[in-house]
């Protein structure tokens, strides 16, 4: 008898329900496929698919998390739109609600997350190292910004066993072009940066770092400027600092012995002193012969064509390779040419700070009968053991012997007859 009277009632609401057909209205339906696409550091495009094509959409916006209600609302009759001025690195947060009347509103779609891209770097000289956008994140992490790349050299200058994370960062959709052996040719408005930093204790990293300095140079309408930043003790920021400091820094060595040094931050004219060539400012460092070698198992420049970020060479055995000073399986005299190269050679070439001062050529491409090493043997031996301001070689970066590297170009020296 109980399921006759069921039966009874839903069919007489199924009647009444056909004879009110006139006054039936559609529920209005939520949005879905929620997407977006063209996001840069600043603005993002949004879309989505609908029943309703003659609806009206409210879309809510905000940092991610936000509640409903507290964003900021866009009013819409397109199935798409463009939200603008939103943060660089950020995550946000998109609800969408579908008005088909005033009294016919659908549920708010579940929340839609894109995060917009980092902010590009700026090329050019700011007061704080952090409005360069060069480094993601918290700055004294120095975790390179996504348009950076990480670079080493083979072969490196010394200065007082500090240790540097060397960064290219070059504009968006540019590439270097390959230029023989030297220096590639960069874009304009390329940034090189090395930062100079110790490790607090060698046998323990996670003691962390003390950052010391961050040199830039930035390439503008086809010419190179230099500037420096010097970090705070609270490792949170640098400033640009073009007089140069001096900053006594305490680390441990490898084999556990307390280390001193009066780190000495150059001027500007101190930084000209090295990176010239004649009358114009020149990077040293990323020369392709210093990049040719493997890291990890991959070589330097070939990752870096694979990358589209070098372009006009396509077999990196083209390129020489210049030596690791220190790499005992190659022949000493090789080694110590490569050591003179780096630390030496960008002031005693042509063009460099001591052409006319002195008669020595040390390039590596320099043959050894036109480098006069040998004409001017005794004063390499004993300037390069000196640290006598003035007479001491090299003149600048360095205020302590580099035992290793002395003991190299010393026994060299003693093969030379």
């Amino acid at each position: 008898m109980l399921k006759k009277i069921l039966l009874l009632v839903v069919f007489a609401s199924f009647l009444f329900a056909c004879n009110n057909d006139d006054d039936f209205v559609a529920a209005c339906d939520s949005v879905t496929s929620v997407s977006s696409n063209s996001i840069t550091n600043n603005d993002a495009n949004i879309t989505w698919e609908t029943a309703n094509s003659s609806a009206i959409y409210i879309l809510e916006y905000g940092v991610s998390g936000f509640a409903i209600g507290s964003g900021t609302i866009i009013s819409v009759s397109n199935t798409t739109t463009d939200l603008l001025g939103l943060d660089a690195n950020t995550t946000y947060d998109v609800y969408i609600q579908t008005i088909c009347s005033a009294d016919n509103v659908s549920m708010y779609t579940d929340v839609y997350s894109f995060t917009t891209l980092a902010p590009d770097v700026i090329s050019e000289f700011r007061p704080t190292l952090s409005e360069l956008n060069l480094f993601a994140g918290s700055l004294g992490d120095l975790e390179p910004s996504p348009y950076a790349f990480y670079y080493d050299l083979n072969t490196k200058l010394f200065t007082d066993y500090a240790h540097k994370q060397r960064l290219i960062a070059l504009p968006q959709g540019e590439k270097m072009t390959y230029d023989g052996d030297g220096l590639p040719i960069f874009p304009d408005n390329t940034l090189i940066a090395k930062t100079f930093y110790y490790n607090n204790d060698e046998t323990d990293l996670s003691l962390g770092k003390n950052i010391i300095e961050t040199r830039i140079l930035i390439k503008t309408d086809g010419a190179w400027e230099t500037g420096n930043y010097k970090w705070n003790d609270a490792q949170t920021e640098a400033v640009l600092d073009t007089d140069g400091a001096v900053v006594p820094v305490t680390w441990i060595n490898t084999e556990g012995e307390t280390q001193n040094v009066n780190y000495e931050i150059p001027s500007e004219t101190d930084c000209f002193t090295c990176h010239r060539t004649y009358t114009n400012k020149t990077p040293i460092g990323p020369k392709l012969r210093t990049l040719n070698f493997d890291i990890d198992g991959v070589n330097q420049l070939q990752s870096l064509i694979d990358n589209n970020l070098l372009d006009g060479l396509t077999d990196v055995f083209t390129v020489n390779s210049l030596p690791k000073w220190d790499d005992t399986s190659t022949s000493l005299d090789r080694r110590a040419r490569a050591y003179f190269d780096i630390n030496c050679a960008h002031c005693h070439i042509e063009g460099g700070y001591c052409e006319e001062q002195s008669i020595l050529r040390l390039s590596y491409e320099t043959p050894y009968d036109e480098s006069n090493i040998f004409e001017r043997k005794n004063s390499i031996e004993a300037r390069i053991q000196n640290t006598i301001p003035e007479y001491g070689m090299p003149l600048i970066g360095t205020t302590i012997i580099h035992d290793e590297g002395v003991e190299v170009l010393l026994a060299y020296l003693d093969t030379l007859e």
